[in-house]
């Protein structure tokens, strides 16, 4: 990709965004803004008896608490599986055994590069959950076919649980 005049328009505690533009062969330069985010990870906890356990919390940018997989950002040059396991301790209390991958996800790749790394938790145990100050995270714990459910429903409307619950199973036998 050829880019040219590059201008970071705004440094964030999260975010930056970034102005610049793209060449597209024979139809010239385009003028793009880009939000840089450090990237992320969203886990699936999925317990022996074939349940999930979701959060749900306040998201300010879409005014209201949404029902999620437990999540979080990546820290600089971060392991994702790490980040992963931290975050999962910290909203929900659970520890895992086993942590498989479920693949990328990129949540709006038109303006974001954010890429978010999605795993299955499981072989899970129960502890005390430590949010972090300013979240107030709630718990959840569903049959995973209810979870799916409400995802295509649309009472589940994140992007990153949606992909975590429609990768989970593909292929073999998920309860």
């Amino acid at each position: 990709m050829e880019t040219r005049n590059l201008q970071t328009l705004f440094r964030g505690l999260v975010v930056d965004v970034e102005q610049m533009e793209v060449k597209f062969g024979a139809r010239g330069w385009h003028l793009f803004q880009i939000v840089r985010h450090p990237g992320g990870v969203g886990v699936l906890p999925l317990h022996d008896d074939g349940t999930v356990t979701l959060i749900r919390q306040l998201r300010p940018a879409v005014g209201t608490r949404l029902l999620e997989v437990p999540a979080g950002r990546l820290a600089p040059g971060e392991d994702p599986a790490v980040c992963g396991r931290r975050e999962l301790a910290e909203e929900t209390g659970l520890r895992a055994n086993t942590f498989e991958s479920l693949g990328i996800f990129h949540a709006s790749p038109g303006v974001f590069d954010e890429t978010i790394h999605l795993f299955l938790a499981t072989g899970l145990t129960q502890k005390e959950a430590d949010p972090e100050q300013y979240e107030e995270i709630g718990t959840i714990r569903i049959p995973f076919g209810e979870a799916k459910r409400m995802a295509l429903s649309g009472e589940i409307t994140d992007g990153k649980t949606i992909a975590a619950l429609f990768r989970t199973g593909a292929g073999k036998d998920v309860p």
